[in-house]
């Protein structure tokens, strides 16, 4: 599926998301029209799906991120669906993962403070349809959060 060349593409890229095209291609040793036929053909075959900014919500003021892991009443007919659907539309969720074994679900939330989690949490999270039990997880530090893989 990659070849030496696509991997060296995707190191650098992943180092250095922003390189401008030109860079990019002289960094991973290719020409640019080579560079662009195998961006396309990554992106295509679903490799890449997009390059985006990293955001410190913390410096945005978003001092709360809290981790919800949820279990699910499962007796209900889609439920797992119906849960799904209405946690995407919560803006303040900015993960959702799914899991086998006694949690179902892992919510990762931001808020700019305790009072607005609390607001959510009430008014958003304890809405969503089938929740059976939920456990949080207060966010204390951030040790490692590395998306590169090692190519």
């Amino acid at each position: 599926m990659l070849d030496d060349i696509d991997r060296r593409i995707l190191r650098q890229w992943q180092a250095e998301p922003s390189l401008a095209p030109a860079e990019l291609a002289e960094r991973a040793g290719v020409s640019g029209a080579q560079l662009a036929r195998r961006q396309a053909r990554m992106a295509d075959a679903g490799l890449v799906s997009g390059v985006g900014a990293v955001i410190d919500w913390a410096a945005l003021g978003y001092a709360v991120e809290v981790s919800l892991r949820i279990t699910l009443d499962k007796g209900a007919t889609q439920a797992f669906d119906a849960f799904l659907a209405a946690a995407r539309e919560v803006p303040e969720v900015l993960e959702i993962q799914t899991f086998l074994g006694r949690v179902d679900v892992r919510l990762s939330i931001v808020a700019r403070d305790m009072v607005q989690y609390q607001q959510i949490y009430r008014d958003r999270i304890l809405t969503l349809p089938h929740i059976a039990d939920i456990e949080a997880l207060m966010h204390v530090a951030r040790i490692k959060s590395e998306e590169a893989l090692p190519l």
